[in-house]
């Protein structure tokens, strides 16, 4: 059966994937929900959900350092790879060897879409829908929540000080839960110096807890820079991770709303 992913390549399934490799953290979770224990072959070692894969699958180097070897010697009849997460040299790489679906997540529908794809791909269509209807149901309750109109600068990275723009998956969630992006008319991942940030001056900071693990300590870092903001530490994953994981996202942004002063 032919298949399209999110870049536009075809790919050829002819039988159901055995033998699968996941070069993407949060798809690598999503692979787990849908029951594929026994077919996932291979994970990175940013692959940290479940906790039981991380430490039992074979891991095939990072998400942008890919050890092609290695995943040439677990013989994959699929790999999920990601358009931002991994690098375009290595997928064309391995797109010559064996069948790559590639997503590219810049929204909740996207995300959504490749939920279903992967349910079709690996034969778990109606647990892929289920997870679909949970998400979408759960989304459907942020419409009622009352929105907040601070402008928000959210931080991904230190040094440089990263933070996103509105063609960023993060930037979606951001809205749906009601936060102004200070940054809506800029795309991907604008570098900010110091200065800017001063200009800027935004009334909320949120601290990204990945990739750059922001701490407690950082906040006072901030507040020099942006002395009136409340600065919050968030969960990166619960913003970021466009899988499985997204049927823990609006509980966690219902509570973060309410501590928003």
């Amino acid at each position: 059966m032919i298949f399209i992913d999110q870049i536009g390549h075809q790919i050829n399934i002819e039988t159901t994937p055995k033998r699968i490799i996941s070069v993407v953290p949060s798809q690598t979770e999503l692979l787990f929900d849908l029951g594929l224990e026994n077919e996932v072959v291979g994970i990175t070692k940013f692959c940290i959900h479940p906790n039981s894969w991380f430490k039992n699958k074979t891991r095939i180097g990072g998400t942008k350092t890919l050890n092609i070897n290695k995943i040439k010697q677990l013989k994959p009849d699929l790999i999920i790879a990601n358009k931002e997460e991994n690098t375009k040299q290595q997928i064309e790489e391995l797109q010559q060897l064996f069948p790559v679906w590639t997503s590219n997540i810049r929204n909740l529908s996207e995300s959504l879409e490749m939920i279903k794809q992967i349910g079709l791909i690996t034969k778990t269509n109606v647990k892929a829908e289920e997870i679909i209807a949970k998400i979408e149901q759960d989304f459907k309750l942020l419409t009622s929540i009352k929105k907040q109109s601070k402008s928000t600068l959210y931080f991904i990275w230190r040094e440089p000080y990263m933070s996103v723009g509105s063609s960023t998956f993060i930037h979606d969630v951001m809205e749906r839960a009601g936060f102004v992006n200070a940054l809506e008319t800029s795309e991907n991942y604008p570098v900010l110096t110091s200065e800017q940030i001063k200009t800027i001056n935004p009334q909320l900071i949120l601290l990204s807890s990945e990739p750059y693990p922001f701490k407690e300590k950082h906040i006072k870092e901030f507040k020099m820079l942006s002395k009136n903001a409340q600065i919050l530490l968030v969960d990166g994953e619960l913003f970021s991770w466009y899988g499985s994981r997204l049927t823990k996202t609006v509980h966690y942004l219902i509570d973060l709303l309410t501590k928003i002063k």
